[in-house]
């Protein structure tokens, strides 16, 4: 008789997910507050709304993101904690652009096997920026695939949702000509452009992950690792009522991202000469021969938000203690227009 065929014949090892989730429970709890109802392990996370203060008409923002072929790099070097919390801060600033805050996380890992170290560390990074932005990692999802990821291969994703009073809901419909655009630095390509970055690196450049990158005491892996920046202390800002539109620079850089927060009457001038760009941006340009205008499409070039207030208001922003860190300046101004985003 033929050996009767089993799950791990075909390359998936139930008993190795059961052993993995033992050992992340701890990581995932560490995130859990007075709102989160059941344990960890269940079908379904549950997150108690009742007695929500300072809420007259909550309502809640959703959004779902992945890091995008960031991962790759982590394949290559076999460091996986930046991961994590580049999922997390990106999917944070997609929802704080609205003006909400972040109540809960879900993670999705697609991997070709299940390595335990691997995943653990992918976790650890997703809990501590959890905790870091408040928000609780409620549930998420390993599938062991080996027929569609390579060996060593694996696809992080995230889902979040938040919440914000209808009153606060940021949507850009204030903006009028005049007012000005204030730029909050980023931490490097966060979680965009890496095709494009990756190809220069290792095709046009050919240099390694290893090799030092000449512009700083660090590697070119450690430096196109930086995770993503989160931007959440912008929130407490956000209560002044002053801030009239927020984009998140993101794929598409200021072309496809600025233009998400404008009326159809004004245009968005972004000026360039205002801030320089960092080191491995200007790199990255030169070695490749990319075009000025495709730069700032696909990368964010040292800017990964940006804030429209009216002009009495740009002082309280650019010397904000909350805001200090991001080392705000002004990059532009709303002009009458169609919607369009303009390089000058």
């Amino acid at each position: 008789m033929k050996k009767p065929l089993r799950y791990g014949d075909a390359g998936v090892d139930i008993g190795r997910w059961n052993s993995v989730k033992a050992g992340i429970g701890k990581y995932v709890a560490s995130t859990y507050n007075e709102r989160i109802l059941g344990k960890f392990g269940q079908f379904g996370g549950m997150f108690d709304i009742t007695d929500l203060k300072g809420y007259k008409r909550p309502v809640l923002v959703a959004s779902t993101d992945s890091v995008g072929t960031k991962v790759m790099i982590a394949f290559e070097t076999g460091n996986h904690s930046f991961v994590g919390r580049d999922i997390v801060n990106h999917c944070v600033n997609d929802i704080l652009v609205m003006g909400a805050k972040p109540l809960f996380f879900l993670d999705y890992i697609g991997i070709c096997q299940l390595l335990p170290d691997t995943v653990q560390e992918i976790v650890v990074g997703l809990a501590a920026a959890c905790r870091e932005n408040g928000c609780v990692l409620i549930g998420g999802e390993t599938a062991e695939m080996p027929d569609l990821y390579q060996k060593g291969e694996y696809d992080l994703v995230g889902t979040i949702v938040g919440l914000v009073d209808r009153d606060r809901v940021i949507d850009g419909g204030t903006i009028v000509a005049g007012d000005l655009l204030i730029g909050l630095r980023s931490s490097g390509l966060h979680t965009n452009g890496y095709s494009l970055a990756r190809k220069i690196v290792r095709e046009v450049g050919g240099r390694s992950y290893g090799d030092t990158f000449e512009e700083s005491d660090r590697t070119f892996g450690q430096v196109l690792q930086e995770p993503h920046r989160s931007y959440l202390p912008l929130h407490a800002v956000m209560q002044s009522g002053l801030i009239k539109g927020c984009a998140h620079i993101t794929g598409g850089g200021f072309r496809d991202n600025v233009d998400r927060m404008l009326p159809l009457s004004c245009d968005a001038v972004i000026e360039l000469a205002t801030w320089e760009p960092d080191p491995i941006f200007t790199w990255l340009q030169k070695t490749g021969n990319v075009e000025r205008d495709e730069m700032y499409h696909v990368f964010n070039m040292g800017i990964g938000m940006v804030v429209a207030v009216a002009p009495e208001n740009r002082d309280v922003l650019l010397t904000s203690p909350l805001l200090c860190q991001f080392k705000p300046r002004r990059i532009g101004r709303i002009v009458d227009g169609t919607g369009r985003v303009v390089l000058e």
